[in-house]
């Protein structure tokens, strides 16, 4: 057990968010059972003595010494919305000029965007090609998503729309563990690693393990954390495959229950902080009338992240990915 103090760079944080209201006591000292935050000179750990600490109860000079020592809890700023779809059926109630008022609405600079079919995509990308980084669909109609795997013309035509289209990636593709060897996926991964394009896959660990196998060039985003989102197994995951990012949209409710950030999300998203995008993830009209509240829960959590930890999430990190800057 180590004993840090309020400038250890993610401990700290926690203690200096119990006086912005942003954390509870118990969540600035119990980030697990094997650290415990010196305040006052005195150690408190795990379960045992924490009961006993209230803020109020420290001194003034103290308290004010708190104050000046917690960095300031800021905006993430500009979002980077790293999982949009924009299919045919949202078209005809979002024509382009409003789902870009919805990003203007929330404060979302860029996103990345898949469409069924892709043509709907490009459409958006006509309307605001700096803003709008299109990912190339492979599904032209629903019953695709089933069956994609199965498609030996599919990567024949993937490969002519890279050639010809101004695609920044591929996906989203399904697939689950017992479809991981399909010659067809593989050279979806083979076409993106050969373009120094991310392939967004909606996958289980499995097939993670294989395409890295067959391709060890590939870049995946593993979209929603994956089909099992738990912080241990994804740490796994991550100081395994260098080339791993991962997409926490419609993850928050896990990252951040009744809207506090859980301590192990908090040290898993701090110690790879390189690693992750943040998404709402449009998969249905419902989800796009809903955007701006699931923009606020993301922000909320964000908050509660040292600001470069926050501001890697929030856009330095898709960025980097897709080669694009924002304006701030």
């Amino acid at each position: 057990m180590r004993s840090v103090r309020l400038t250890d760079p993610v401990i700290g944080r926690r203690v200096c968010q119990v006086f912005s209201g942003l954390a509870s006591p118990a969540g600035a000292v119990g980030v697990g059972v094997r650290d415990a935050v010196s305040v006052t000179g005195r150690t408190f750990a795990g379960g045992h003595e924490r009961q006993g600490w209230y803020p109020w109860a420290m001194p003034l000079r103290l308290l004010l010494l708190v104050v000046l020592l917690c960095p300031p809890l800021s905006s993430a700023g500009a979002l980077f919305d790293a999982h949009l779809h924009y299919d045919a059926e949202h078209v005809s109630a979002l024509p382009p000029e409003a789902v870009l008022a919805r990003l203007d609405g929330s404060g979302v600079h860029h996103a990345l965007v898949t469409g069924m079919p892709p043509r709907t995509v490009l459409e958006l990308h006509r309307a605001a090609p700096q803003r709008i980084i299109p990912l190339l669909g492979v599904y032209r109609r629903p019953g695709d998503k089933r069956d994609w795997h199965a498609d030996a013309g599919l990567p024949g035509r993937v490969e002519r729309a890279l050639a010809t289209g101004p695609w920044r990636g591929i996906g989203e593709v399904h697939v689950l563990a017992p479809h991981r060897h399909s010659p067809v996926l593989r050279r979806l991964a083979e076409l993106a690693a050969a373009h120094d394009l991310p392939l967004l896959l909606h996958a289980d660990p499995a097939v993670v393990d294989t395409l890295y196998e067959t391709v060890p060039g590939v870049t995946l985003i593993w979209a929603h954390a994956g089909t099992y989102p738990y912080p241990e197994l994804i740490a796994d995951y991550l100081a395994r495959y260098p080339r791993l990012h991962v997409d926490l949209s419609v993850r928050d409710a896990r990252i951040a229950p009744g809207g506090e950030l859980d301590d192990a999300w908090y040290r898993l998203l701090a110690e790879h902080s390189d690693r992750f995008l943040v998404g709402v993830d449009t998969f249905s009209l419902t989800r796009w009338q809903d955007y701006g509240r699931v923009v606020g829960d993301i922000r909320r959590w964000l908050e509660q992240l040292p600001p470069e930890v926050a501001a890697r999430l929030a856009r330095g990190n898709a960025e980097r990915l897709v080669g694009v800057r924002s304006e701030e």
